[in-house]
């Protein structure tokens, strides 16, 4: 199978389109569109959150290519950060792929990740687990809690992750060993 190291933003919004109207992850009535935003962070003020917004990281696998040494490199710690509300009949999601710098190169250019389409679909599915137990306060599976089958990987060199400099990456884990974002 062919790595894809492309960032596709098509691949997301296509997906998420496909499992709101063909899978009916959100079957609510209510209208969600997905956007892009790649210098939001998640910190969400008073303000914001008396606006509904709320934020939810994910740790994803996926490949970046160096655009200087066209280097090629696996990560299991991707950190994807959504922030989502829902507002009069309207759901929004914008979300946000934390990138990663060439080792190789010394190229300090955050390069964005591309990801294969079950990684795209786990995402997806966990948002959507958010956005049903915060939005329409439907129980939660708790899915974050649940063990991951990790790829092995060469160890995080939080020097070239966005996400490390950001302070949410998925090394910054809680006791249980979950992903926690500033909220």
């Amino acid at each position: 199978m062919p790595v894809s190291t492309e960032w596709v933003p098509a691949l997301w919004r296509d997906t998420f389109d496909e499992m709101l109207n063909d899978d009916n992850e959100l079957d609510y009535g209510d209208q969600w569109t997905l956007n892009f935003n790649y210098s939001q962070s998640d910190t969400v003020t008073k303000e914001e959150q008396k606006r509904g917004w709320k934020v939810y990281c994910h740790k994803a696998h996926g490949d970046f290519k160096c655009a200087s040494c066209s280097k090629i490199w696996h990560s299991a710690r991707i950190v994807v950060l959504f922030r989502y509300r829902l507002q009069n009949d309207r759901g929004t999601v914008i979300m946000r792929p934390f990138g990663q710098t060439c080792r190789s190169c010394g190229n300090k250019q955050f390069e964005r990740p591309g990801f294969p389409q079950d990684e795209v679909e786990m995402a997806l599915d966990r948002l959507f687990s958010k956005i049903r137990k915060n939005c329409y306060g439907e129980e939660s599976d708790d899915e974050d809690d649940s063990p991951r089958q990790e790829k092995l990987t060469k160890p995080h060199e939080s020097a070239l992750c966005e996400a490390c400099m950001a302070g949410i990456c998925s090394q910054n884990k809680d006791k249980k060993g979950v992903l926690r974002c500033a909220n």
